[in-house]
């Protein structure tokens, strides 16, 4: 008895009262063999649940535990196979498919067993005993591993902890050495079983810098994607200990323990979505108990008094990647509600924070900013009116706490959380600026003596006047209160707030250019002073990133961003700006570079709606004369001299929290109008443009992932993929791509993203493989169906390439499709270049399936009038690959030979020979000697 491979259902005899059954296992098998594991899931899923015979049930199970294997989902392969099992203890294959997914899940142990039950029941299946022998070396090498490493954790540890060995470059060499081991899982595993927990927990209380990032990496290792291992680490440790190292001055070892946390928290939230089993299971009572013991953790220490700014950073940094959930359509969002219960007067304590005074907490410039965008999360993630009720009950109840009888340092600290629910959750914001009194509070604070006074309230006011629902109170109230303040105060901290509040009040009628809040020439003179002040480098960055705030909306008027992308001087400090630690700014550069490239969502009016706007006396947007192309493609090339791209490469590299998604989109956007032009494509990825794009289009927005893919295709289109991807990049690029394959994508994407895939097709088996298993191949069909002709074509010219891939000439070479009738009638159309892409498809095809060439016949009458055409084409290229064609069919078989002899090809042919010699000549040659060998035509009297 033979055993098919791991990726082959097997077929089921048939059985009485089964047939329906028997239909969804056969629809199940087909699936599979055309590579949609999915579907030949979902309908052996279907046939499972029929009711299906005992016999049955282990058949289905053992198919579904194939497509799990495919799918690379080996949890559930093994489950599949264990369920066969259990209907049939002596069930070969699904020992064997079992044995397969707990070698991948690296329990060589078990598969041994199952493996030698396999042997013992087929003992002359030679599959069997490879894989056995295969499986035996692996154990060997892993214990020889493992007693080899016992030696080396105890003397690594030894060094460590010499009081003598301080500062030594053994110790040095001891700690990386320790780091690399626990990488490798039977390392991690070492260390663990050999007391090193605590050991490590020694070198932690060192307050050796380089000892404790030594143990904190190390104990990444050991307690990477391992509930177990972190659990127990977490008990050993201590979880508030763990948590506290966030909170040291040192920035190199907080920022380690904030990947130690999130590692730990990965590990035991993968253990609350799959819920846990076999040894480990026994271990971890429950690993949504210990979530929250670590976010509690997390909470206590944002309010902590002595913790550094940094430390603060990254605890709040850490919530906003493991609170909220990852999508919507997860039901459960407990974990937020839990944390707004317990934590939101915290995290409002750190945004209404006021950085001077003493006994407060210790913040840097980006905490308020990244207790907003906490904020926003939690808010979004809340999932109906009761909820977000509760929200702004809490956030409401938070600030009348502080701003009623607490005097005039309750009422800046009240204003300034008010503040931060503007910059965050705008909703609970507004709701805050109506409560009795706020609002007035902050136009009396606006006239203070005192600079810390001002500064709040002229922020509070900066935030408000976005508000649809106080915009028109501020305009009223808040414009010639800023004026006064610009035109009068001596502070630059103050005057620069000021003008950024006029700047943003200034620019409300957004690109509209007959919607001016201003006189003529008041925004250019706006924007002349924010230059002025970006460009003083006398002036700290914190209040530097104010004259960007104030540029991102004074650069909605096009002589504005004339006037800034000529000044190089404030380019380049706007770009220095980006790349340094002042990472609030990040947003407002991002609209700032927005603007100026044009690169937002801009929609031609209809000429008749426009006119019917008129009529009904109706404003209608203008556009301004200096947003026409000519000037965005001037504007881009001074962007794209100044470096642009290595600034806005730096700020996609950033892990702040205040890179959020819409930022990340911005960046996109950005991204897409610098690579419209071919001729500025070699200069953006020069400056590392092509990396920088791939986590934009991985994560954020849909719009934004969009946009990145839509310059990925871009740059793949027009440059050597492998040099602007080098080594594995390249395989990253491709789901990007295949994104915009989807329907919700517009024409232009669809056809630039085929563009790219075929060039991506074209360079190895590696990506074709990629391509189909990212599910590519059957969008890329549907569109060689698509009306518009370059579509058509570029989804022909992709399959051809893909057409290399053995699994995608099975797909032509099945039964009962039109794949092989479409390539043929194809090579007839008079679109010469769909014609030389189906050609080169057809050629390729049947030179490497012959089973395809007595089939051409049988798919269109037109067929020998489409290769007589192929061969008399002027072009030499159709020419010679209608001659390929012709070739392979006549190698094929005497039978499909005969019938080409017997028509004008023959004739044809022999008219190619005489030509002067060439790639066409020498094919024209083979098939008429192919033909004489057959005994169907005969050499002329000179021997031709």
């Amino acid at each position: 008895m033979t055993v098919s491979g791991p990726g082959t259902p097997e077929p089921r005899p048939a059985g009485r009262g089964a047939s329906s059954v028997e239909q969804l296992r056969k629809d199940g098998n087909d699936l599979f063999k055309c590579g949609d594991y999915e579907g030949a899931l979902t309908a052996y899923t279907q046939a499972l649940g029929l009711g299906a015979a005992p016999q049955d049930q282990a058949i289905l199970h053992r198919n579904r535990a194939a497509c799990h294997l495919k799918l690379e989902d080996y949890d559930k392969a093994e489950t599949e196979a264990s369920k066969a099992i259990e209907k049939d203890g002596g069930d070969v294959k699904a020992l064997y498919r079992r044995s397969q997914a707990l070698e991948k899940l690296g329990r060589l142990d078990q598969a041994v067993l199952d493996l030698q039950r396999c042997v013992s029941l087929e003992p002359k299946n030679k599959v069997f005993q490879e894989a056995l022998r295969s499986i035996g070396g692996q154990i060997q090498e892993k214990v020889r591993y493992m007693s080899s490493t016992d030696a080396k954790v105890e003397q690594m540890f030894q060094i460590l902890l010499d009081p003598q060995e301080k500062g030594t470059e053994k110790k040095q060499k001891a700690s990386q050495n320790l780091v690399v081991l626990a990488r490798e899982d039977a390392g991690a595993e070492k260390i663990f079983r050999s007391n090193g927990v605590q050991l490590l927990q020694r070198l932690l209380d060192t307050g050796e810098t380089d000892l404790m990032l030594a143990a904190l990496r190390t104990l990444v290792g050991i307690c990477s994607e391992h509930q177990s291992r972190t659990v127990a680490t977490l008990s050993m440790l201590g979880t508030r200990q763990v948590v506290s190292i966030l909170g040291v001055e040192n920035q190199a070892v907080s920022l380690a323990a904030c990947h130690l946390l999130q590692v730990m928290f990965d590990a035991l939230k993968e253990g609350v979505k799959k819920g846990f089993r076999g040894k480990e299971g026994a271990i971890i009572v429950d690993p949504a108990r210990e979530l929250k013991v670590l976010i509690s953790n997390l909470l206590e220490l944002l309010t902590e008094v002595g913790v550094s700014g940094q430390g603060r950073d990254n605890a709040l940094t850490l919530l906003i990647k493991v609170v909220p959930r990852k999508t919507p359509k997860d039901p459960n969002n407990g974990l937020t509600l839990w944390v707004i219960d317990h934590g939101l007067k915290k995290i409002l304590e750190v945004g209404g924070s006021v950085q001077d005074p003493p006994g407060e907490l210790t913040v840097t410039a980006n905490s308020r900013m990244s207790a907003s965008i906490l904020l926003s999360k939690l808010f979004d993630d809340l999932k109906c009116d009761a909820e977000r009720e509760n929200f702004h009950r809490l956030c409401e109840n938070y600030i009348k706490s502080w701003f009623e009888g607490q005097g005039l340092a309750g009422k800046l600290r009240a204003i300034q959380t008010v503040s931060c629910l503007l910059q965050g959750p705008c909703d609970a914001g507004n709701r805050a600026l109506e409560m009795n009194g706020v609002m007035e509070s902050v136009i009396a604070l606006c006239a203070s003596e005192q600079e810390e006074e001002q500064l709040v309230a002229v922020e509070a006011l900066i935030h408000a006047a976005g508000k649809a629902k106080r915009a028109s109170f501020i305009t009223a109230n808040g414009v010639s209160l800023l004026k006064d303040l610009y035109k009068r105060s001596e502070k630059d901290s103050i005057r620069i707030r000021a003008l950024v509040g006029l700047c943003k009040l200034g620019s409300a009628g957004g690109t509209d250019f007959s919607m001016k809040q201003f006189a003529e020439g008041s925004t250019l003179k706006l924007a002349k002073q924010c230059r002025k002040w970006l460009c003083n480098d006398q002036i700290d960055a914190g209040t530097r990133r104010w004259a960007v705030e104030g540029l991102a909306y004074l650069t909605f008027d096009a002589d504005v961003k004339e006037e800034f992308v000529e000044d190089e001087a404030a380019l380049k400090a706007l770009f220095q700006l980006s790349k340094s630690e002042e990472r609030s700014v990040l947003f407002a550069v991002a609209s700032a570079l927005v603007n100026c490239t044009n690169s937002y969502d801009y929609e031609e009016p209809d000429p008749k709606m426009v006119e019917l706007a008129k009529y009904a006396k109706q404003h209608v947007p203008e556009q301004h004369p200096k947003d026409k192309p000519s000037f965005v493609r001037a504007r881009v090339k001074k962007l794209l001299a100044a470096g642009v791209v290595s600034a806005m490469t730096c700020m996609a590299k950033t892990d702040s929290p205040v890179l959020t998604n819409s930022c990340r989109e911005l960046l996109s956007r950005v991204f897409l109008a610098l690579v419209e032009e071919v001729e500025d494509r070699g200069t953006v990825v020069a400056q590392g443009g092509g990396k920088a794009l791939l986590p934009l289009a991985l994560e954020g927005t849909d719009v934004g992932q969009t946009k990145a893919a839509q310059a990925l295709a871009k740059l793949t289109i027009t440059s050597n993929p492998e040099i602007t991807f080098p080594g594995e990049r390249i395989y990253e690029v491709v789901r990007p791509l295949v994104s915009l394959l989807h329907l919700n994508c517009s024409g232009l994407q669809n056809f630039e993203a085929l563009m790219a895939l075929t060039n991506l097709a074209g360079i190895s088996e590696r990506l074709r493989q990629k391509i189909l298993k990212e599910k590519a191949v059957p969008m890329i069909e549907g569109y060689m169906f698509e009306e518009h002709e370059m579509i058509r074509r570029a989804a022909t010219e992709c399959m051809c390439n893909l057409a290399m891939s053995k699994e995608v000439q099975d797909l032509f070479e099945a039964e009962g499709n039109d794949r092989l009738k479409l390539l043929v009638l194809y090579s007839g159309e008079d679109d010469e270049l769909l014609q030389r892409a189906a050609a080169g498809g057809l050629a390729m095809l049947t030179s490497m399936r012959p089973s395809l060439c007595s089939r051409i016949p049988q798919v269109t009458t037109h067929w020998l009038e489409i290769l007589q055409d192929l061969l008399l084409s002027p072009n030499q290229e159709l020419q010679h690959r209608g001659t390929v064609v012709v070739l392979n069919m006549v190698e094929a078989s005497r039978e499909t030979a005969s019938t080409l002899m017997e028509s004008e090809v023959l004739e044809i042919l022999s008219v190619l020979t005489k030509g002067k010699e060439s790639p066409v000549t020498r094919a024209a040659t083979a098939c008429l000697g192919k033909a004489v060998e057959y005994g169907l035509i005969k050499p002329s009297q000179d021997g031709e």
